[in-house]
């Protein structure tokens, strides 16, 4: 990944998305070393970390997670998941945080030289170019290693840079099954959406 020293450099983590191509990846991300990795390749600004979560149970598998990386340098971005009941009357729940993440990061966009979004999710194309405009970079982590491939081809294409989730498991990653008595990882994702 080319982040160069000077560079003001901002995390944009879309949890569920980045949960997701790490499961599928069969890998498990050490937050910490994420961290460490990028406030030591450039100037890291901020680490913005989004997800939903089930407020109306009495514990969340995710709040640990949620906790942990609030007090560890994480700007934790939440909102409450929405229940609904679909047309076949399966309970279905929802919590996308694109509207977060893309305000967010126009917000910041012109304070910045570089940001980091991890999330593979083509509804963010059209942010990339607006930061683009901005005269900021983006790199784009996602992996296209799997199959199906976790990144939409026009945000790849949009980026400034891609890079493989896969080729930074030896900065950040580790085996998904070797992290059972580990800091909170993202296996509360699977718990609390019934995975």
């Amino acid at each position: 990944m080319q982040i160069y020293p000077e560079e003001r450099v901002a995390l944009f983590i879309d949890g569920s998305n980045l949960y997701a191509t790490a499961r599928a990846l069969e890998m498990e991300i050490d937050y910490k070393a994420l961290r460490s990795y990028f406030a030591q390749e450039g100037r890291l600004i901020r680490a913005y970390y989004y997800t939903a979560i089930l407020e109306d149970q009495e514990y969340s598998p995710l709040r640990p997670l949620v906790d942990w990386l609030d007090y560890n340098g994480f700007t934790m971005v939440t909102k409450p998941v929405k229940e609904f009941t679909d047309g076949h009357g399966h309970r279905k729940i929802k919590g996308n945080m694109d509207i977060e993440i893309a305000v967010d990061m126009l917000n910041l966009a012109k304070s910045l030289d570089h940001i980091i979004l991890f999330s593979g999710d083509g509804d963010f194309r059209r942010l990339i170019e607006a930061v683009q405009r901005c005269g900021t970079r983006v790199t784009v982590v996602s992996s296209n290693s799997t199959q199906p491939s976790m990144i939409a081809d026009e945000l790849r294409r949009q980026a400034d840079q891609f890079v493989d989730l896969k080729h930074l498991m030896e900065a950040f990653g580790k085996p998904a099954a070797a992290s059972a008595n580990d800091e909170p990882g993202d296996s509360a994702y699977e718990e609390q959406l019934g995975g």
